[in-house]
């Protein structure tokens, strides 16, 4: 069933021009048939170059979005509508529009790309947990409001001290179910692993980590390593493309709480039938567009 379904995906990709973009917390299946996989910053430039005239996106709504934002003349269309990312809505326009209020001009309001159309079309520049410390220490400004994830923000923040930053209260619940407590109990029972850590878990676990890094940054730190076993603190969707890589190594989890339900909304049979379909297109206002895609475009120029 699944090979006649990867068959059908091939044969009507071809026939509507269509490139499949999928996010590594996607289902297995899904990453294997996709043209690209990466994490949020690499689909963000890969969706500026591809020459095909159509993108499906099997990830969750704000990938959707910023693709558009940046190809505003393609069609993009999202495998799954219900795929959505909770954190992405943990800031409002009014809380924005409080911090510029009070600070004035030297405030920069820094968006992570885990947020919607609306958020990124008040902000300054948007970033990615690859690309944060990269994009926040080239901004003028001193103070610095990160939304709408807090613990990206406070690991942002470590490493710059000469930044004020102002926190939102945003977080991901993957991120903030992995406990330093649980971390330290699977760090007993594999003492020779290496703990690989995304920088949207609390400080306490990232305290504890032997690498902070992106999603992508810790699949290339699994391959490069000497070492043979990891415990891996993100979400498990990771774990398809570490074990492609890396057949040799093996991959823990640090408990049954890594899972991320949007993510695994995206399957191969509604990828199938987005293609036959071509919904449910992505479709923003104009005035959103236009100021939602500046702050994106700025991040690609300050991450270079």
């Amino acid at each position: 069933m699944a090979d006649n379904m990867v068959e059908q995906i091939n044969r009507l990709k071809k026939e509507k021009d269509v490139v499949i973009l999928a996010h590594y917390y996607v289902d297995g299946q899904v990453q294997e048939l996709a043209d690209y996989v990466g994490d949020s910053y690499y689909l963000a430039k890969v969706a500026t170059k591809v020459k095909e005239r159509n993108i499906l996106f099997c990830g969750v709504s704000f990938m959707g979005e910023s693709a558009k934002l940046l190809n505003p003349d393609k069609k993009v269309v999202m495998a799954d509508e219900n795929a959505d990312c909770p954190m992405a809505h943990m800031v409002t326009v009014e809380r924005i529009a409080e911090v510029r209020k009070e600070y004035g001009d030297d405030v920069a309001v820094v968006c992570y790309v885990n947020s919607t159309a609306e958020i990124k079309a008040v902000s300054d520049v948007c970033v990615t947990s690859s690309n944060a410390l990269r994009v926040v220490r080239k901004i003028p400004q001193k103070n610095i409001f990160f939304v709408p994830d807090n613990n990206l923000g406070r690991y942002v923040a470590q490493q710059l001290p000469e930044k004020h930053f102002i926190f939102n209260d945003g977080f991901c619940h993957v991120h903030k179910s992995i406990t330093k407590d649980a971390v330290e109990e699977a760090k007993k029972s594999r003492p020779q692993a290496l703990v690989l850590t995304h920088p949207e878990c609390t400080m306490d676990v990232l305290e504890i980590s032997d690498f902070i890094g992106s999603t992508s940054e810790i699949i290339d730190y699994a391959t490069s390593s000497d070492a043979k076993e990891f415990i891996i603190c993100t979400e498990m969707g990771v774990f398809f493309e570490l074990m492609q890589k890396n057949p040799d190594k093996k991959f823990y989890s640090v408990g049954h709480r890594q899972f991320c339900p949007n993510m695994k909304l995206v399957t191969l049979d509604k990828v199938l039938h987005a293609l036959e379909t071509m919904e449910p297109e992505v479709t923003l206002p104009d005035d959103i567009m236009e100021k939602a895609k500046l702050p994106l475009k700025q991040m690609l120029k300050l991450a270079e």
